[in-house]
């Protein structure tokens, strides 16, 4: 039986709040040992003309994107010994500051925990179609390229 393949995506920033209760939620599993968190944050990056990064829109393809990110889930499960892994991606506008990534992996022991997450972080970067347009200070835009 197939898992079910889980939304990834939320509207908008990801909050402090909800981070801070994904991490409480773990505390009542006691066989896990180590986690591992990820936070990506939209930059004020200066662009050409002294233009600053205001915020970021994101799109996607979402049921090619969703069917990656279930994959790329799968395969991490199977290569590492992992208790629990949660990976959530901005849709929408993020300002500069907001978080647009939270990637949480948790095991017993922190080896797994620290190499999933950083592999997930990678993977989901270079293989997940999702796009960002870079909203300038001068109201133009840009498409971003992953770094």
């Amino acid at each position: 039986m197939a898992k079910k393949i889980k939304n990834i995506f939320v509207q908008g920033p990801i909050s402090p709040e909800f981070i801070g209760e994904s991490i409480a939620h773990h505390s009542k599993k006691t066989g896990i040992g180590g986690h591992s968190i990820f936070l990506g944050q939209v930059r004020a990056d200066k662009k050409e003309g002294n233009q600053e990064v205001e915020a970021i829109e994101y799109s996607s393809y979402l049921e090619m994107a969703l069917e990656k990110a279930h994959e790329i889930r799968e395969q991490t499960f199977e290569k590492y010994d992992l208790s629990c892994m949660h990976i959530h991606h901005s849709m929408g506008r993020v300002e500069k500051g907001e978080i647009c990534l939270f990637v949480f992996t948790s095991s017993k022991h922190r080896e797994p925990a620290i190499n999933a997450c950083n592999e997930l972080v990678e993977r989901i970067k270079k293989e997940i179609p999702i796009w960002g347009k870079e909203i300038l200070s001068n109201k133009e835009t840009n498409w971003k390229t992953n770094s």
